[in-house]
Protein backbone atom coordinates (compact mmCIF):
# COMPACT_ATOMS: atom_id res chain seq x y z
CA UNK A 1 0.00 0.00 0.00
CA UNK A 2 0.74 3.45 -0.65
CA UNK A 3 -0.30 7.00 1.46
CA UNK A 4 -1.45 9.19 -2.07
CA UNK A 5 -0.35 13.28 -1.51
CA UNK A 6 -1.96 15.94 -2.82
CA UNK A 7 0.47 17.32 -4.78
CA UNK A 8 0.95 14.14 -6.87
CA UNK A 9 -2.68 14.30 -7.74
CA UNK A 10 -2.96 17.48 -8.16
CA UNK A 11 0.20 17.34 -10.72
CA UNK A 12 -1.03 14.68 -12.16
CA UNK A 13 -4.25 15.95 -13.30
CA UNK A 14 -3.01 19.71 -13.62
CA UNK A 15 -1.29 19.68 -17.34
CA UNK A 16 0.22 22.92 -15.91
CA UNK A 17 1.56 22.01 -12.47
CA UNK A 18 5.49 22.07 -12.46
CA UNK A 19 5.18 18.29 -11.59
CA UNK A 20 2.91 17.07 -14.85
CA UNK A 21 5.30 15.39 -16.26
CA UNK A 22 6.55 13.79 -13.39
CA UNK A 23 3.17 12.90 -11.91
CA UNK A 24 2.53 10.95 -15.52
CA UNK A 25 5.45 8.50 -15.36
CA UNK A 26 4.77 7.72 -11.08
CA UNK A 27 0.77 7.28 -12.34
CA UNK A 28 1.94 4.85 -14.74
CA UNK A 29 4.10 2.68 -11.99
CA UNK A 30 1.20 2.97 -9.67
CA UNK A 31 -1.76 1.99 -11.79
CA UNK A 32 1.07 -0.93 -12.89
CA UNK A 33 0.83 -2.21 -8.75
CA UNK A 34 4.24 -1.45 -8.41
CA UNK A 35 3.19 -0.15 -4.84
CA UNK A 36 -0.05 -1.87 -4.31
CA UNK A 37 -3.50 0.00 -3.74
CA UNK A 38 -3.11 3.75 -2.68
CA UNK A 39 -4.41 4.75 0.46
CA UNK A 40 -6.66 8.46 -0.15
CA UNK A 41 -7.17 10.16 3.27
CA UNK A 42 -10.45 12.26 3.28
CA UNK A 43 -8.08 15.08 4.14
CA UNK A 44 -6.36 14.86 0.74
CA UNK A 45 -9.53 14.31 -1.14
CA UNK A 46 -10.85 17.63 -0.06
CA UNK A 47 -7.15 19.67 -0.62
CA UNK A 48 -7.44 18.59 -4.15
CA UNK A 49 -10.69 19.40 -4.77
CA UNK A 50 -10.24 22.87 -3.34
CA UNK A 51 -7.05 23.23 -5.33
CA UNK A 52 -8.10 22.67 -8.26
CA UNK A 53 -10.92 24.43 -8.05
CA UNK A 54 -8.66 27.14 -7.25
CA UNK A 55 -6.15 26.82 -9.96
CA UNK A 56 -8.79 25.14 -12.89
CA UNK A 57 -12.43 25.62 -12.15
CA UNK A 58 -15.25 23.84 -10.82
CA UNK A 59 -16.13 20.93 -13.61
CA UNK A 60 -12.42 20.34 -12.86
CA UNK A 61 -12.50 19.67 -9.58
CA UNK A 62 -15.49 17.57 -9.89
CA UNK A 63 -14.98 15.44 -12.76
CA UNK A 64 -11.51 14.62 -10.79
CA UNK A 65 -13.19 14.21 -7.00
CA UNK A 66 -15.40 11.67 -9.16
CA UNK A 67 -12.84 9.99 -10.45
CA UNK A 68 -10.55 9.52 -7.55
CA UNK A 69 -14.12 8.10 -5.50
CA UNK A 70 -14.50 5.73 -7.77
CA UNK A 71 -11.27 4.20 -8.87
CA UNK A 72 -10.92 0.61 -7.86
CA UNK A 73 -6.77 1.67 -7.49
CA UNK A 74 -7.89 3.32 -4.24
CA UNK A 75 -9.02 2.78 -0.80
CA UNK A 76 -11.33 5.84 0.56
CA UNK A 77 -9.78 6.33 4.38
CA UNK A 78 -12.36 8.67 6.39
CA UNK A 79 -9.29 10.54 8.95
CA UNK A 80 -12.12 11.46 11.57
CA UNK A 81 -11.05 7.96 13.33
CA UNK A 82 -7.39 9.14 13.71
CA UNK A 83 -7.84 12.81 14.26
CA UNK A 84 -6.42 12.75 17.90
CA UNK A 85 -3.61 11.09 16.74
CA UNK A 86 -2.94 13.46 13.27
CA UNK A 87 -3.50 16.55 15.71
CA UNK A 88 -0.32 14.75 17.87
CA UNK A 89 1.57 14.31 14.63
CA UNK A 90 1.00 18.24 13.69
CA UNK A 91 1.74 19.84 17.32
CA UNK A 92 4.41 17.54 17.89
CA UNK A 93 6.84 18.07 15.10
CA UNK A 94 9.94 19.11 15.39
CA UNK A 95 12.28 20.15 12.16
CA UNK A 96 9.40 20.21 9.63
CA UNK A 97 6.78 22.17 8.44
CA UNK A 98 3.68 19.37 7.89
CA UNK A 99 0.38 20.47 7.78
CA UNK A 100 -2.09 19.31 9.19
CA UNK A 101 -3.22 17.04 5.83
CA UNK A 102 1.07 16.19 5.75
CA UNK A 103 0.33 15.03 10.06
CA UNK A 104 -2.26 12.53 8.63
CA UNK A 105 -0.12 11.44 5.72
CA UNK A 106 2.67 10.98 7.56
CA UNK A 107 0.73 9.12 10.95
CA UNK A 108 -1.49 7.21 8.36
CA UNK A 109 1.53 5.64 6.00
CA UNK A 110 3.42 4.65 8.86
CA UNK A 111 0.48 2.54 10.15
CA UNK A 112 -0.49 1.29 7.03
CA UNK A 113 1.82 1.50 4.44
CA UNK A 114 5.31 1.03 6.01
CA UNK A 115 6.03 4.22 5.70
CA UNK A 116 5.13 4.55 1.89
CA UNK A 117 3.84 8.13 0.32
CA UNK A 118 3.16 8.99 -3.68
CA UNK A 119 4.01 12.67 -3.10
CA UNK A 120 6.83 15.78 -4.44
CA UNK A 121 6.52 16.98 -0.89
CA UNK A 122 10.31 17.28 0.54
CA UNK A 123 9.01 17.62 3.79
CA UNK A 124 8.03 13.97 4.14
CA UNK A 125 11.88 13.33 3.34
CA UNK A 126 12.33 14.98 6.78
CA UNK A 127 10.70 11.83 8.97
CA UNK A 128 12.11 9.01 9.62
CA UNK A 129 10.36 6.11 8.82
CA UNK A 130 8.81 7.78 5.54
CA UNK A 131 9.64 7.30 2.17
CA UNK A 132 8.85 8.57 -0.68
CA UNK A 133 8.12 6.61 -3.79
CA UNK A 134 10.32 7.23 -7.19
Amino acid sequence: MIVLDSSFIIGFHNERDAHHGSALALMEQFLAGRWGRGLLLEYVFMEVTSVLLMRRDLATAERVGQVLLQAQELQFVPCSDFFSETLRTFVGQAGTRLSFTDAAISYVAQQRAEGLVLSFDDEFRKIPGLHLAQ
